[in-house]
């Protein structure tokens, strides 16, 4: 495949570990359950014989036990309202990965822009060259016998858009077309044994193929931050500025549920949106004041939720 061919089918592609992506991933909280989780899958899908080492130092006469593990799809689906952390998590997750088995890992994110334009085969060609592409990467890191020399994680981000479930009736043949090409791609992964995953990420679990949501190995739904999680970004983030911890409490009660709002804010509405106003409210002349900071965290609105129908 030429650079050019590459540039159209994915973002960018990066190799990992990567010093960005190590902290980009520190930087996620209220995560860490999911972070270890998908790491572990990830893990044991692309470089089973991992697993194979711990099951002979821990069950060694559990002969039968890792059939269940390792023959499972290589696809694991995020799930989860907008900014709860599952893109940021699926892009660095890799990272964790590649240190944790002492492996290269190649990320390759699905582009946006290589749903096509909607021409006749346009999209099934595009999903069968991102296939084609993370299975050749992935045979030159196949071991026949021992670790994988690498791995490859394919990430589809907004999944739903190119999974979507061949059962809806509006769907035009061109789209059932693309998702049999996805499955085709996911089976053909899994049959060749090689070391490599599918990441999705979706907001609309429910609109995915159900074929897809049977394949994969694992989906981890992401939630709105509570309290205590939004507490934690906003001590870590406020450290150093006259937060007392009441004022931090304050700050954090009202980023959540509201008599005439039952939501609360994202991730993304507190590190994108509110401590950037905080932080631009108080300069050039003044500091941040933690009265005024609660206040505008009582007047902005936090993103919607997404309804996953």
């Amino acid at each position: 495949m030429s650079n050019t061919q590459d540039k159209s089918l994915f973002e960018r592609t990066t190799t990992l570990p990567d010093p960005d992506a190590q902290g980009r991933l520190s930087r996620l909280v209220g995560v860490d359950d999911k972070i270890k989780r998908l790491a572990n899958i990830l893990g044991v899908l692309i470089n089973p014989a991992g697993l194979k080492s711990w099951q002979q130092k821990h069950h060694d006469d559990a002969y039968g036990l890792l059939d269940t593990v390792t023959r499972r799809p290589p696809l694991v689906v995020l799930s989860g309202d907008v900014g709860s952390g599952k893109t940021e998590l699926a892009e660095t997750i890799g990272d964790k990965v590649a240190r944790q088995e002492e492996i290269d890992i190649t990320l390759l994110p699905l582009s946006l822009s290589s749903r096509g334009q909607g021409r006749v085969g346009e999209m099934t060609q595009l999903v069968t060259a991102a296939f084609e592409r993370a299975f050749d990467e992935a045979s030159k890191l196949k071991s026949a016998k021992g670790p994988a020399r690498g791995g490859v994680i394919l990430l589809v981000d907004e999944a739903d858009a190119l999974a979507q479930s061949r059962e809806a009736e509006q769907m035009h043949h061109e789209d059932r077309a693309g998702v049999n090409a996805f499955i085709r791609g996911i089976d053909r992964l899994a049959n060749g044994g090689l070391p490599a995953v599918v990441i999705m990420c979706t907001n609309r679990l429910n609109a995915l193929d159900p074929a897809v949501r049977r394949r994969a190995a694992d989906i981890l739904v992401f939630e709105r931050p509570n309290e205590e999680q939004r507490l934690d970004v906003l001590a870590r983030r406020l450290a150093g500025t006259g937060f007392s911890q009441n004022d931090l409490k304050a700050l954090a009660a009202a980023t959540g549920e509201q008599p005439k709002r039952p939501y609360g804010f994202t991730y993304s509405d507190i590190t994108q949106r509110l401590l950037p106003g905080i932080v631009l409210d108080a300069y050039p002349d003044a500091p941040i004041r933690p009265a005024r900071a609660i206040e505008l965290a009582k007047a902005m609105l936090p993103t919607p939720p997404f309804k996953d129908s």
